[in-house]
């Protein structure tokens, strides 16, 4: 999806300025955000790539206009009204006003440490792998309605396969609900003038993970 969360290699935001001994929460409410977050995704009523989905979808000014913490916030309040677990009308009660919907599974304390803990996205291999370390390579010029993990900055730019790391779960399927689809994920690096032009640092190399279906031939 070409939204504004795709900000990678855009100019006109000014310089990244990193926060000095930035705390993890900077107000409570923070912390409960991500716990909530997490609680739900324990319960199976979607994935991963599904919750990063419902961010990217937030309209741009909304999105610009938020704080980190604030986009995981809407994008849980979407996904939970678009899968009639809560209701708008609770959302502005701010309390449950008729009973909760079931659900796949129940979070518990003793899920906590299953939740913390990352699952692996490797799957097996259907097919050979496409491409070797060294091949060359062009990211195709796509734009699809829905998630991606290829950048927009890279589209229809030269790099060279650095690494190969397997198959993997596929983000684009699985964040519509399509199956894993397993792909090849290789690591590209690509020049800044390959992608940014003669005013670009020629010293700098960017690195990125991409799937097979992104990738073709050089």
């Amino acid at each position: 999806m070409n939204g504004v969360h795709d900000m990678g290699g855009m100019d006109g935001f000014g310089k990244v300025e990193p926060e000095p001994d930035e705390p993890v929460f900077h107000a409570a409410w923070e912390a409960r955000v991500i716990a909530m977050n997490r609680a739900m995704g324990a319960t199976g009523a979607w994935n991963i790539d599904m919750s990063r989905f419902s961010r990217e979808m937030l309209a741009p000014d909304v999105y610009l206009a938020s704080s980190y913490y604030r986009k995981w916030f809407l994008g849980l309040e979407k996904i939970l009204l678009e899968r009639a677990l809560v209701d708008a009308d609770e959302i502005a009660a701010g309390h449950a006003l008729r009973p909760g919907k079931p659900l796949k599974r129940k979070f518990t304390v003793a899920d906590i440490d299953r939740v913390l803990t990352r699952g692996s996205f490797g799957r097996p291999a259907s097919a050979p792998a496409g491409f070797t370390p060294g091949a060359r390579v062009r990211a195709k010029n796509i734009n699809p309605q829905t998630h991606t993990r290829l950048p927009r900055y890279v589209r229809g730019h030269i790099g060279v396969v650095e690494r190969v790391h397997g198959c993997h779960v596929f983000p684009d399927t699985v964040a519509v609900g399509k199956g894993e689809q397993p792909q090849w994920l290789y690591t590209v690096c690509f020049d800044a003038r390959e992608l940014w032009g003669d005013d670009a640092d020629p010293t700098v190399k960017v690195s990125i993970e991409a799937f097979e279906p992104y990738l073709e031939p050089v």
